[in-house]
């Protein structure tokens, strides 16, 4: 049986996770890593694997079936999976919750006009804990939904902070009220603001001459990312950036509290503790990517999230074999 054949663009930290994950899925072959950098000036230590400008991407139409798509949210994948989707299966991480549906329907049009799948959104959140959100609600449709991010450095809102004029480099940390996680584990159902969930910490190496009030005012008023939030910025050097912040811890769980039957109390949870982010992501990324294909060759096309796709399709597994050893 044929590999299905994997393309990167942009080889940042989740592109360089997605080289990895692919690796440890024997039914599935690197073939080149697109970057807006010189090819030359990038390593990804696999002679087997090519690297070029993404602009030479079409080039590949007949070479590669998908297309993993490692930008950030904030700039690169609004653009991007439109764009990249008129030519290839896609798959990306886009995290903006709130503006999933517009993306989606954007790269739906692309998508069925081209005959690709284009698989959104896919993740651990949004992804993972969207599907355990939406198996809380279908169990226990009486109760309370709440998720918590945290501790954990957050890639997303990382990459929304350094793009800010004046900015040489940042983390951003979110960071749950251990309050509030208390009182929905014990069986409350509160109802908790944005503010009262979680805070955020943000981590920040400034520009020489870049004025730390105008950054800060930029980062705490950012919509969708920090205006609704208690958001700290502290100013460091990149030395205590490197020593400190290099690592990508984060995690964090999703619990429906709810009631069945005569009143009982019903307590579903779904967790994920994780030493590298990007790596995790990125093993999600790469699933998505066989269902992408598998839906593809049976002719479907358009944008699809992970409502939309049989969990089955992740895996390389026949359904004979899922029903025999995992049902």
């Amino acid at each position: 049986m044929s590999k299905i054949k994997i393309g990167i663009i942009g080889y940042g930290n989740l592109g360089r996770g997605v080289q990895l994950a692919v690796k440890q899925n024997p039914d599935m072959e690197l073939v080149g890593v697109f970057t807006r950098r010189d090819p030359s000036t990038v390593e990804v230590n696999d002679a087997s694997v090519g690297v070029y400008l993404v602009e030479d991407v079409k080039d590949f139409q007949d070479k590669i079936d998908v297309m993993i798509l490692c930008g950030g949210s904030a700039k690169d994948l609004p653009e991007q999976t439109p764009e990249i989707a008129q030519t290839f299966h896609t798959v990306d991480s886009f995290d903006t919750h709130a503006l999933i549906p517009e993306f989606f329907d954007k790269v739906d049009k692309v998508a069925k006009a081209s005959n690709k799948i284009s698989v959104i959104s896919v993740g651990w959140d949004p992804g993972l804990f969207s599907l355990n959100r939406l198996l809380g609600e279908v169990v226990l449709p009486e109760g309370n939904t709440y998720t918590f991010w945290g501790d954990g450095l957050s890639q997303g809102h990382s990459d929304a902070v350094r793009r800010i004029e004046g900015v040489k480099n940042a983390v951003q940390y979110t960071l749950p009220v251990k309050e509030a996680v208390e009182r929905v584990r014990s069986g409350e159902h509160p109802t908790l603001s944005t503010r009262e969930k979680h805070t955020r910490e943000c981590y920040v190496v400034l520009e020489d001459g870049a004025s730390k009030e105008q950054v800060e005012q930029q980062i705490i008023t950012m919509p969708n990312y920090f205006a609704d939030y208690d958001t700290t910025v502290h100013f460091i050097t990149a030395e205590e950036l490197q020593q400190n912040h290099s690592g990508m811890p984060h995690g964090g769980f999703v619990i429906r509290s709810g009631e069945s039957g005569t009143h009982e109390k019903q307590l579903m949870e779904f967790s994920l503790k994780l030493e590298s982010n990007p790596n995790f992501t990125s093993s999600v990324l790469v699933a998505y990517a066989r269902a992408a294909y598998r839906l593809g060759q049976s002719g479907q096309s358009g944008a699809k999230t992970a409502f939309d796709i049989p969990l089955g399709l992740l895996s390389p597994k026949s359904a004979e074999q899922l029903r025999t050893e995992l049902l």
